[in-house]
């Protein structure tokens, strides 16, 4: 099978002397990443990625104990990233506002390589809550969930700032973190680089929709700071813990709600004739 098409980063020369055990690693892994993200990680042979790498499939197995052990790092890495990049964006702006616009655009700013890496940590997921037997397949895994966990609880801590200085309207941090990524990732399940919409394209159709996700004016994508401020308010904070649910109810809209009735219907007022209601 040949390999998949792939980006400028996806291939390297290993053949010249010197070449180290890290830098033999690195390909294995770019390498996995163009087939898993272009092939599918199912359909992938560890053989096909050893053969377009230039080592035999012994050799692999020297770096990688298994196809899920070299995912699992794979979706580790690709975490690792999202979350320096995060704290590039937000720690180069003092503004609140800046600073989210540029942590959303960013996560956009992407070459044909972190695409095919967010498209398999998207679509695999679900593998990470799957425990295993292997101990070097155990310890990614372990550190692959830690990592989800962690970009969650970043996010949710950045929104639950934003509440508090009124930026954003208030809401449960952890559902709203959820709402948010979820938008971001559901991209990588259907874009691809070569077809007909570019990035940039969907960068600035998503941004929109995430700004109104955030309860704030898409218009601040075009730099219109116009509308006017959420109002400031209390907002429940973030802890830390296992991924899943967020903790507690979600808290209920100001003002008492009218309880639903059951039974007959609520005569109409005004003097109208009351109705029996019937099966049907």
């Amino acid at each position: 099978m040949p390999p998949p098409r792939s980006g400028p980063k996806t291939r390297r020369d290993t053949s010249a002397p010197g070449t180290s055990s890290r830098s033999k690693r690195d390909e294995i892994l770019r390498t996995a990443t163009a087939y898993f993200g272009e092939t599918g990680y199912e359909a992938t042979k560890l053989a096909d990625v050893a053969a377009a790498v230039g080592i035999g499939s012994t050799a692999l197995y020297h770096y990688f104990e298994s196809k899920l052990h070299c995912l699992y790092v794979i979706m580790a890495d690709a975490l690792a990233q999202f979350r320096s990049d995060f704290d590039r964006h937000t720690s180069a702006h003092e503004d609140y506002l800046d600073a989210l616009l540029a942590v959303l655009r960013g996560a956009y700013d992407l070459d044909e390589q972190d695409v095919l890496r967010n498209r398999v940590l998207v679509a695999e997921q679900g593998l990470v809550g799957v425990q295993g037997t292997s101990p070097r397949e155990e310890e990614a895994r372990l550190l692959a969930r830690s990592r989800i966990r962690d970009v969650e609880f970043t996010w949710a801590t950045f929104l639950v700032r934003g509440m508090e200085q009124g930026v954003l309207p208030e809401a449960d941090p952890r559902l709203l973190t959820r709402a948010l990524l979820g938008l971001y990732n559901s991209v990588w399940h259907w874009y691809r680089p070569r077809g007909s919409i570019s990035l940039e394209e969907v960068s600035e159709f998503f941004l929109r929709r995430q700004l109104a996700l955030l309860g704030l004016s898409p218009d601040l994508a075009d730099g219109d700071r116009s509308a006017p401020p959420a109002a400031a308010g209390k907002v429940r904070p973030v802890t830390a813990g296992k991924a899943g649910p967020a903790a507690g109810k979600a808290r209920p809209a100001a003002g008492k709600a009218r309880p639903a009735t059951t039974g007959k219907a609520r005569p109409a007022t005004g003097g109208a004739r009351k109705s029996r209601q019937t099966a049907g």
